[in-house]
């Protein structure tokens, strides 16, 4: 029996959905809805069934209930993509909770419906699901690797239409029905080009263009109107946009505007040289690195311990003409004062005690190279003179000879300290500063770059499973919250301990939550200890309700629905959380079930408004 019906499954069209629902009267609409659409239908209760399904069904699209009597939703969807089923998976969740629906699609779901669903809504979804997936099976995919689209247009219907006018090229298309789900989206992905409708409830397209550009989002934008607006399209065109189409256009023109707009944007990088990631302030990195290192100009790298300041340098160096040469990195924080002279220039025997025989610096060294000075805000100020005059003639004495040396090195430095205050403390020369501070290279900590933790998190697990032979193959979508919801005070080297950590003191297939070592074990979101007080200051819209009863209605008491914008109601909480947490963002991100960069964002957008002109 079991080979005759992977016969059958095997003789059923591409169009099959497999259906994943426990509760009978829900799998028997389900069903009912998809043959109604026009696709073949099979029906399972449980995770075990539907992977063995799948298995041999290899069916066009799965909808699948997250709450399954063996394993939950996420759980299938990670085994699926762990044995190359690539069914479009399209989740469905009876909470309609937006951080619940990014979760699936972290985890490789295409969408989500929340129940009850409508026939328009789910043969929208499967529809624009199996376009893509026929799409990315053919050979046109752009050279350079999948290019990665925002759609923002405010109707399903719409939104779809654009899609399929897209399809044929092979794009990944994320959608978004208003401003704000656009910038959730942006906070922690980095789309190729936008497609954005001028008229969206809320926000305006125009509205989220200026927003695009004050949050240094670079990703070319083309707005869509629904008539040939030439105000409209000036505005766009002022603001930023790179074109605009008027509705209704087809697909030739789309096709045109979209590659002209992706000739200007560089190809999204997950990876470059030793760094891991693809938010968009290290696209930003990997762009000035590209672009300072052919020169000869010092390039100045600062960021927070454990933000990788080196690797930056290595890369400096690996992308120019010097990479052939050497790369002698120095941390002047680690040597002790006496001896970074002779570190830096060398010294010849009987130079000083204990000078038995003479000693290569690390400036002959990286001649013809690169020399990186790491924590160069620790340098002692007489040094930095000797540092200053080698930087002006690139000649140098090493200590106890009367020999002039000449080199010709590449600088790199970096330090964890502001370096203008330091200037202005008066612990770091003035003139050195600006000898050095040519190209600045701000590298952004790990908590502001949203989902390169679980990249980076990824990348070490497998890597260090290898190295202690454990069967580790991911993170659970737990796990991976918690990841991203702690502030990593010590950026990526305190990532990579704790995912050491969790390799050596454990095997398994995936990491859970409970494997995670302190703090992040104790993160688990807590319920709001007590409402905060969100009476606004200025007198709001009030709607008297109507009395109570006689028998149930309080003396002296009257009921009333203080109404206040919903921006300002979300700002209340946000900083009421912030109280509550004492500013830590993390935990108070938990609280609110939002990703720590909406916070992040918020704030950075409420101090820009703070210091705008009245």
């Amino acid at each position: 029996m079991p080979d005759l019906m992977i016969a059958e499954a095997r003789d059923r069209p591409a169009s099959t959905v497999l259906i994943v629902e426990d509760v009978p009267t829900q799998a028997e609409l389900a069903r009912l809805l998809v043959t109604d659409l026009g696709y073949d239908a099979m029906v399972v209760a449980t995770g075990q069934a539907a992977l063995e399904a799948a298995r041999s069904l290899r069916p066009a699209a799965v909808l699948l209930d997250m709450e399954l009597p063996d394993f939950d939703g996420f759980e299938l969807l990670r085994r699926l993509r762990a044995e190359g089923i690539d069914s479009a998976v399209i989740v469905i969740t009876a909470n309609a909770s937006m951080e619940a629906a990014k979760d699936a699609i972290r985890a490789g779901a295409f969408d989500y419906l929340v129940k009850p669903f409508r026939r328009d809504r789910l043969g929208d979804v499967i529809g624009r699901a199996l376009a893509q997936r026929a799409s990315t099976a053919t050979p046109e995919r752009p050279a350079q690797g999948q290019r990665h689209i925002l759609l923002v247009e405010k109707t399903a219907l719409q939104g779809s239409q654009a899609a399929a006018l897209l399809a044929p090229s092979g794009y990944a298309i994320r959608s978004a029905a208003s401003a704000e789900q656009a910038l959730d989206l942006l906070t922690d992905w980095l789309p190729d080009a936008i497609l954005l409708d001028a008229d969206l409830p809320g926000m305006s397209g125009l509205e989220l263009l200026g927003q695009l550009a004050a949050e240094r989002i670079t990703a070319p934008v083309i707005m869509i109107t629904d008539q040939s607006n030439s105000s409209i399209a000036a505005q766009a065109i002022k603001l930023g946009a790179l074109d605009y189409l008027a509705k209704p256009y087809d697909s030739q023109r789309l096709a045109v505007s979209l590659r002209n707009a992706l000739r200007q944007a560089p190809a999204r990088r997950e990876r470059y040289f030793g760094f891991i990631g693809a938010s968009a302030g290290m696209q930003a990195v990997y762009s000035t690195v590209e672009s300072a290192a052919p020169s000869r100009a010092s390039v100045f790298i600062t960021g927070e311990s454990g933000t990788g300041k080196e690797l930056a340098a290595d890369a400096v160096h690996r992308a120019s003409p010097r990479a052939r040469g050497p790369f002698i990195a120095l941390n002047c924080g680690a040597i002790p004062r006496d001896l970074l002279e002779s570190e830096v220039f060398g010294h010849v025997r009987g130079a000083f005690t204990g000078a038995t025989g003479d000693r290569t610096g690390a400036a002959r060294l990286a001649d013809g190279g690169t020399l990186f000075l790491d924590e160069i805000a620790e340098m002692p100020l007489d040094m930095q003179v000797k540092l200053l005059r080698f930087i002006q003639t690139g000649t140098f004495q090493p200590v106890g000879s009367g020999r002039t040396e000449k080199v010709d090195v590449r600088f790199v430095c970096a330090t964890n300290r502001d370096p203008m205050s330091e200037v202005q403390a008066g612990r770091f020369r003035e003139d050195l500063f600006y000898r050095l501070y040519v190209v600045p290279i701000e590298l952004p900590p790990l908590r502001e770059r949203g989902e390169d933790v679980v990249l980076i998190a990824r990348h070490f697990l497998q890597n260090f499973a290898r190295e202690e032979q454990r069967r580790f193959r991911g993170f659970t979508v737990e796990a991976e919250r918690l990841l991203l919801a702690y502030a990593w005070p010590g950026n990526v080297r305190q990532l990579q301990n704790v995912v050491r950590n969790i390799v050596v003191l454990n095997d398994a297939e995936r990491v859970d939550a409970a494997m995670l070592p302190p703090p992040l074990n104790r993160m688990a979101p807590q319920p709001l200890l007590a409402c905060p007080d969100l009476t606004p200051p200025a007198p709001p819209v009030a709607i008297r309700m109507p009395p109570a009863p006689p028998s149930t209605a309080q003396p002296d008491s009257q009921q009333e629905i203080r109404i206040v914008p919903l921006a300002e109601m979300e700002k209340r909480l946000i900083l009421a959380a912030l109280q509550q947490t004492r500013n830590d963002v993390p935990r108070a991100a938990a609280l609110l079930e939002v990703n720590p960069n909406t916070i992040y964002r918020k704030l950075q957008l409420w101090r820009a408004q703070a210091h705008q002109p009245s």
